[in-house]
């Protein structure tokens, strides 16, 4: 399958090369503003092949998109010093109208997957630029959260995080929802494991492993200045989920004609993923405290999305 990736920057070339090793697509484009950019990295991740897949790598302009299943946008701009949150949001709206008709007009059949940020607001701001159903533009959203999630709580339970079935909804960021109540590992909730082996998940460790998951991005960035690795994983993981038509269950966000009562927001739900893009999207078993930490968690996108006039 001929994957494209327009946006080269950090995440996209991240992205890039994570498909390449995990030989996910057989051909690979990439598309970047900087054009020059774009070449040096298909150049350098192609001579990465050799130790692993036979993948076959290009850069050029949109046009070369054609023939894209799959097309990835990590494009964007970065804020200014005093730029405000929804001034930023309006230059990247900006950016997103200019790139997505050109994407639709080479790749008609592609389907979209968004991790532009802030990625639930570029994924509702795509999905009506590309003039798409919801299906077939596909946020990031939480994937990296839930990931966070499972592997902190994984270390705390010393059991690998493939065996732990907990999810983080709602919006890729500050906002976002830890379901605890439904979290399971082998079958068993985490409290009833917790006890049968003599681990200990006390208000104070559900606290600090919540603060790991909503934290990570700016200990990272702290640190190293930007976020990357863990994403480019998972965009990889969301192509590779489309690819072979898996239908696994991954953290995504979709545009939601209704979620907690709050209308039309894109954010972050256990979907069905396959070929086609969103099968169906699952309904967590939460408490009460959760469906109130989504509903608050839906009404920030919804405040953002109508101060941008969506």
């Amino acid at each position: 399958m001929r994957i494209g990736i327009v946006g080269c920057g950090f995440v996209g070339s991240t992205a890039a090369y994570s498909l390449a090793l995990f030989g996910i697509p057989s051909e690979l484009v990439l598309v970047d503003a900087n054009a020059e950019c774009a070449l040096a990295h298909a150049e350098d991740i192609q001579h990465a092949t050799p130790f692993a897949h036979n993948v076959r790598i290009e850069a050029g302009p949109i046009e070369r998109l054609a023939g894209c299943r799959i097309v990835v946008i990590a494009a964007g701009v970065g804020q200014k010093p005093g730029e405000t949150r929804l001034e930023l949001l309006g230059r990247n709206a900006d950016v997103f109208r200019a790139i997505i008709p050109p994407i639709r007009t080479a790749a008609p059949d592609a389907l979209l997957v968004i991790a532009t940020n802030p990625v639930d607001l570029m994924t509702q701001i795509a999905t009506r630029v590309a003039d798409l159903p919801p299906e077939r533009v596909i946020g990031s959203g939480t994937i990296l959260d839930t990931a966070r999630y499972r592997a902190l709580l994984g270390a705390q339970l010393e059991v690998a995080p493939k065996s732990v079935h907990a999810y983080v909804l709602g919006e890729h960021g500050d906002s976002e929802v830890l379901v605890w109540s439904s979290a399971r590992v082998g079958g068993l909730k985490v409290a009833q494991y917790a006890k049968q082996f003599g681990f200990e998940v006390t208000d104070d460790v559900r606290a600090r492993i919540d603060e790991g998951v909503r934290r990570a991005a700016y200990t990272i960035i702290e640190g190293k200045g930007a976020t990357y690795f863990g994403i480019g994983a998972g965009l990889a993981r969301i192509c590779r989920a489309i690819v072979a038509d898996e239908r696994t269950v991954q953290t995504l966000s979709v545009v939601n004609p209704n979620i907690e009562g709050v209308a039309d927001v894109a954010l972050s739900l256990p979907r069905v993923l396959g070929k086609e893009g969103i099968r169906a999207t699952m309904e967590p078993k939460m408490d009460e405290a959760e469906h109130d930490a989504l509903r608050r968690s839906a009404q920030v996108l919804r405040a953002s999305l109508d101060e941008l006039g969506f």
